[in-house]
């Protein structure tokens, strides 16, 4: 793994069958990223609006985690590695 990434946690390979909506992406909170840097790469990944990326940084810090995208596994594995791709804890499930 190389330094400043952070591994993506799938908690399972689906069948072509199971590839259709119903995955979610799940952004865990650490002490070790700014509200700012969550809201910009939330901009990036999620392609919402600063309001949304704000609310979902804020769910994230006081609740510890939020669904912050829901759709297709490939989406959803697309928005994960772009989370992860500064080192936040990110997990895709069903």
């Amino acid at each position: 793994m190389r330094k400043g990434f952070a591994e993506v946690k799938k908690t399972e390979e689906p069948a072509d069958s199971e590839r259709e909506s119903g995955w979610k992406v799940i952004l865990f909170n650490c002490e070790c990223h700014t509200f700012e840097q969550v809201e910009a790469v939330l901009l990036k990944a999620v392609r919402c609006g600063l309001s949304q990326a704000r609310a979902y940084s804020w769910e994230i810090h006081s609740k510890g985690s939020a669904v912050v995208y829901q759709g297709v596994f490939e989406r959803c594995e697309a928005v994960a590695d772009v989370i992860g791709s500064i080192g936040l804890q990110v997990k895709i499930s069903r």
